[in-house]
């Protein structure tokens, strides 16, 4: 049995829709409570898309658990479009009738000029599958909400016009965990969205920094 630890992000420093920043230090510290969680682990290689922000998550788990960290461009954050770089009000006014059709769950729609959750297993699955055929048995990944919905949508055999059902807030520095079975060649979902190093702090929660666009 195969364990991968999907683990979003740290917090980055802009609220801007998927703009490749930098962590803040509400990110790094974050990254740091999580990194010392996974110290017993067991965690045998790290992994990382190849986005700022998660590259720097890994590199804080990294140096504690002195592992380097291979980056994989494919991790990376499902491709929002039109929408890249602008902030929520921008949003909201301009893309208004994108975001009734998108809260209605009818379809896998795609961001207007970019990816919908399809176009994300179609990138992001040949690497997952690579990463179940090598040596290692517990690795964890570093990557982004948008990645992770898609997988667990798409690994526990649910439409993908459902994935933004698997919770309204991804934390940031949450874990994920899949299980994959050599044998039968099926994925499991372990967990999901697993926060608890989180929990005492409630400052770096995301409902006391940015309200998800699910929510308007």
């Amino acid at each position: 049995m195969k364990d991968i630890f999907l683990i979003r992000h740290g917090r980055q420093n802009s609220k801007r829709c998927n703009v490749d920043v930098s962590l803040d230090e509400d990110g790094k510290r974050q990254a740091g409570l999580l990194a010392d969680r996974l110290t017993g682990y067991g965690i045998e290689k790290l992994y990382s898309s190849d986005l700022k922000r998660a590259k720097e998550t890994a590199g804080i788990i990294g140096k504690v658990l002195c592992l380097d960290c291979e980056i994989i461009p494919d991790f990376r954050e499902i491709d929002f479009g039109s929408l890249t770089g602008k902030e929520d009000d921008v949003i909201l006014r301009e893309f208004g009738e994108f975001r009734r059709e998108r809260a209605l769950h009818t379809s896998d729609l795609p961001y207007p000029g970019g990816e919908n959750g399809a176009d994300v297993i179609a990138r992001v699955m040949p690497p997952i599958r690579k990463i179940c055929s090598e040596k290692e048995n517990r690795v964890a990944v570093v990557t982004h909400g948008g990645v992770i919905r898609s997988l667990c949508a798409h690994l526990t055999e649910t439409d993908l016009k459902n994935k933004l059902k698997y919770a309204v807030d991804l934390e940031n520095t949450s874990i994920t965990q899949i299980c994959f079975d050599e044998e039968r060649n099926l994925f499991y979902l372990e967990r999901f969205n697993d926060f608890a190093h989180l929990e005492q702090y409630p400052e770096l929660l995301r409902n006391n920094w940015k309200s998800s666009l699910i929510r308007k």
